[in-house]
């Protein structure tokens, strides 16, 4: 939505741990720029999902003259220039939430993302009541075995690990708040828009976590979702992993201290898919990449890290698999190189791309044979649980594991 930014009060009563059950008075449903025909079929589903209450919806589309019957009243806004990161909730947007919660007196928020006209009544509903109980609401997507990748690979497994959460999808385009975590994320998000850095991706679970709040997933199917219209895996896995792999670093104090993580709730898995793969593309830039970037990956990991790329460049496509626990050790040790500047972070960042192909490329082939892939993508969770001490071993003291 990248509404203006507005320096706003972030230290009023909303912002204090009040319980999130506390009984709501009106809802505040916060919109990004839809196209016309989006825009009135997701008023039209929001009038189904809430046929007897009164419901704000911030939408910054030319308002349409509704019925004298009907339970929305329109809040407009005006949007600054067009976001970058359209198909993802941004920082101005979490800002701008709150500050017309506040300006409108709702004591609740949903956020819908791009393409928000699919959602169904029901499923808007059901976000909306979660945050009756709830100070994080989380959407729940049914995805194909190959979508989302870089969730499964990497948002997913190191934020479960980290922070002891446990919803799939921690970088959720739909998600709804009580007042108080919309405030928490409303403060964290000026430290952004203060600097124009108004498209700055949150972390809400991360947030939620540290704040001790409340938290609960919500099945979101079907649900279109948003593409973003750079398709450069480059830039656009630098723009995610830089700001995830940021926003640990800021945390680490919290992630450190011994968690559990919550008890997971049973959600419909994906079926899989016995197709063979095209991973010869991933592999060959994998492996090109182990004769060009040798030396800059030899600075991020330890001698056993590079054995195992040594030997995974040597395997057949058919045969191609990275171990769990390899992946989770790479991963922890590009967040602990982005958090040294062991080399420049854009740089890193670009180091990172070919090896995350290479774990694509491995998933792509053991699904293939069967594995449903949310199995493997449960397996590989627990595999950075498992090494969550590795990183906090290797963060306390970095140089411990060079040779």
């Amino acid at each position: 939505m990248a509404s203006a930014q507005t320096n706003i009060d972030l230290t009023s009563d909303a912002m204090n741990p009040t319980p999130a059950t506390t009984a709501t008075s009106s809802m505040l449903v916060s919109l990004v720029p839809l196209s016309q025909e989006a825009f009135e079929i997701t008023l039209s589903n929001l009038a189904l999902a809430f046929p007897n209450e009164t419901v704000l919806v911030a939408t910054p589309d030319t308002a349409p003259q509704l019925s004298s019957g009907s339970p929305l009243r329109l809040i407009p806004y005006t949007p600054t220039a067009v976001s970058a990161t359209p198909w993802v909730l941004t920082a101005a947007d979490y800002l701008n939430t709150y500050k017309l919660a506040q300006e409108n007196r709702a004591t609740s928020c949903l956020l819908l993302g791009a393409e928000c006209q699919s959602l169904h009544p029901e499923t808007i509903r059901a976000l909306a009541q979660s945050t009756l109980t709830s100070d994080l609401s989380v959407a729940h997507y049914e995805l194909g075995p190959r979508e989302g990748l870089v969730n499964s690979a990497m948002l997913y497994p190191v934020t479960r690990a980290l922070f002891g959460t446990r919803p799939r999808y921690p970088l959720a385009i739909d998600l709804g708040l009580s007042l108080r975590m919309a405030g928490r994320l409303a403060a964290t998000a000026q430290r952004f828009t203060a600097t124009a850095q108004d498209d700055s991706l949150l972390w809400p679970l991360a947030e939620a976590a540290n704040a001790n709040f409340t938290v609960a997933e919500v099945e979101v199917t079907p649900r279109a979702i948003p593409q973003p219209a750079n398709r450069d895996l480059n830039s656009l896995l630098a723009h995610i992993t830089g700001s995830f792999f940021a926003d640990v670093d800021a945390k680490a104090s919290f992630w450190q201290r011994a968690r559990g993580t919550q008890p997971a709730q049973p959600l419909p898995q994906t079926a899989h898919v016995a197709e063979p793969p095209e991973t010869a593309p991933m592999l060959e830039a994998f492996r090109l990449a182990y004769t060009n970037l040798h030396e800059i990956w030899s600075l991020v990991l330890p001698p056993n890290s590079l054995l195992g790329l040594k030997k995974l460049s040597m395997l057949q496509p058919e045969n191609f698999r990275m171990p769990d626990n390899l992946w989770a050790r790479i991963v922890y040790d590009f967040i602990l190189a982005y958090r040294l500047r062991t080399i420049n972070r854009g740089h890193l960042l670009g180091a990172l791309t070919p090896l995350y192909l290479a774990w694509v490329a491995s998933h792509l082939t053991l699904i293939s044979t069967g594995t449903p892939p949310e199995k493997h993508i449960q397996d590989l969770a627990v595999a950075f649980e498992t090494d969550k001490p590795y990183l906090v071993s290797r963060w306390r003291w970095p140089d411990r594991f060079n040779p």
